[in-house]
């Protein structure tokens, strides 16, 4: 399998993603927006950075680009998808997901470690923990404030499509925990397929055990298990 790791003009962490799905054997490669999608991707990451130095609003210019339009075909066979931070934003520009991402509540850039909660572990990319388990990963974004209507919300909290939620070391969501004021502390989501996911936090940013916590392992695991 090989991991297509899609880079736009001002994306910063494709390496990042590189080198952590390097780590734990699954097979990746970047690839220029403008060549499009390999035929053989078996799954893709969108990864952070400020796609088109983030105008207009962030992600929104890489949302319309060629390559994201044959993201949401593969996304829409079957093959996984998985959108981090400004990634995570082109996701929720594109339809891949609901929502957006929105100025911090603080109004700054925020870069720090945060926790998050399990809320589900019967997803491929939450398939290596357990409901309810709290991880540590960082964040690194000024734009990370999910928002949603109420009524689109609840159709997403009772469709069980809230992946990740920023809580307290003990796993209780809190506006103390919620480093950003997203809605109902939601840091993460699925797409209407459980193999398309977004979040906020940086998985790939937690997985070298030489620079850190490794917390992050179990998303990138999900390439292996979706």
């Amino acid at each position: 399998m090989t991991v297509s790791i899609v880079r736009f003009g001002g994306s910063n962490c494709d390496r990042d993603a590189e080198r952590a799905l390097e780590h734990l054997g699954i097979d990746a490669e970047i690839v220029w927006h403008e060549d499009g999608l390999p035929a053989d991707a078996t799954g893709v990451v969108l990864p952070g950075g400020f796609s088109y130095g983030d105008y207009l609003r962030a992600g929104a210019m890489a949302a319309r680009s060629p390559i994201v339009a044959e993201v949401r075909e593969a996304a829409a066979a079957g093959t996984p998808v998985l959108g981090i931070c400004n990634g995570a934003q082109i996701g929720c520009e594109s339809g891949l997901t609901e929502g957006a991402f929105t100025t911090n509540e603080s109004a700054r850039f925020q870069c720090e470690r945060v926790h998050l909660r399990v809320e589900r572990a019967d997803t491929p990319w939450t398939a290596a923990y357990e409901e309810g388990e709290v991880i540590e990963v960082p964040i690194a974004h000024g734009e990370g404030r999910y928002e949603i209507d109420d009524d689109r919300l609840e159709t997403l909290e009772n469709d069980g499509r809230v992946l990740f939620r920023y809580c307290d070391a003990d796993g209780e969501p809190s506006a103390a925990a919620n480093p950003n004021g997203s809605k109902h502390n939601v840091a993460g989501v699925l797409g209407e397929r459980e193999t398309v996911a977004v979040l906020m936090p940086h998985p790939e940013r937690a997985t070298l055990p030489d620079v850190g916590p490794t917390d992050g392992q179990g998303v990138l695991r999900g390439f292996e298990t979706a």
